[in-house]
């Protein structure tokens, strides 16, 4: 099993913090940053091997990566045209080295490690949900047909739940999507979110909702969200939200 973390954007939305490092860099708690949280759970629930897309301030991200003292297989490939394309054709830089069960997460998620393990541990293909969190305005819901996800998107409202962009996908479901994100990008369908590749197979790409109701699981995509999740982290560490 792989990782594959998505980290080519700008981030623009975050103002001057981004500056200097991409979004993934941004410090969370002391001596903490997504990034490094990300790499670290993941080490602990026993994955080693990460696919790692780069663009912005690429080097800047290696090298902290590469000096966090962390045992891990990282292969970096970068999106040269991060600026004018979205994760749907980071993905497809990186198809070469994603032949395998996949755990996927964009480079702005924080998670706790009791997500992460229930992502890993499940023998389904499983993406994110919560059904205790209202409806997001710009980000990520899901429409449940049956028992699996048949869309994913931003703008699904009605029958819908909250969704965040962490999955494990078994190899048989990812080869569909991957072939369905290849099909896209080769047709320069390259400014989209991936999950649209997604939504043409969904009836045989079989990935079902994992719900962590209010367990912490979010994106950072702008200064607000970064005060939030720094609270939420303070309070999990007291051990408020166990």
């Amino acid at each position: 099993m792989k990782a594959l973390i998505l980290n080519s954007g700008v981030g623009s939305r975050m103002g001057d913090i981004t500056h200097s490092h991409p979004k993934c860099m941004t410090e969370i708690a002391n001596d903490e940053t997504i990034i490094s949280r990300q790499l670290e759970l993941l080490k602990k629930c026993g994955i080693n091997s990460v696919v790692m897309t780069t663009g912005y301030l690429d080097k800047v991200l290696e090298d902290y990566c590469n000096n966090l003292g962390l045992d891990l297989d990282i292969e970096y490939v970068k999106n040269p045209r991060f600026r004018e394309t979205n994760a749907i054709y980071s993905i497809y830089c990186a198809r070469d080295y994603l032949h395998d069960d996949i755990v996927m997460m964009h480079g702005d998620l924080v998670f706790t490690l009791e997500v992460l393990k229930k992502v890993i541990g499940d023998k389904r293909s499983v993406m994110t949900v919560s059904s205790t969190i209202p409806l997001p305005e710009k980000d990520f819901k899901i429409v449940i047909t049956g028992d699996t996800i048949e869309k994913i998107g931003v703008e699904y409202f009605d029958n819908a739940l909250s969704a965040q962009p962490l999955y494990k996908i078994k190899r048989k479901d990812w080869e569909i999507w991957l072939n369905s994100i290849i099909s896209y990008c080769e047709n320069h369908k390259v400014n989209c979110y991936a999950e649209e590749a997604f939504n043409t197979v969904s009836n045989q790409c079989r990935i079902y909702p994992l719900d962590v109701k209010n367990e912490l699981c979010s994106e950072i995509d702008n200064p607000e969200d970064l005060d939030n999740i720094k609270r939420k982290l303070k309070q999990y560490k007291r051990g408020d939200n166990k």
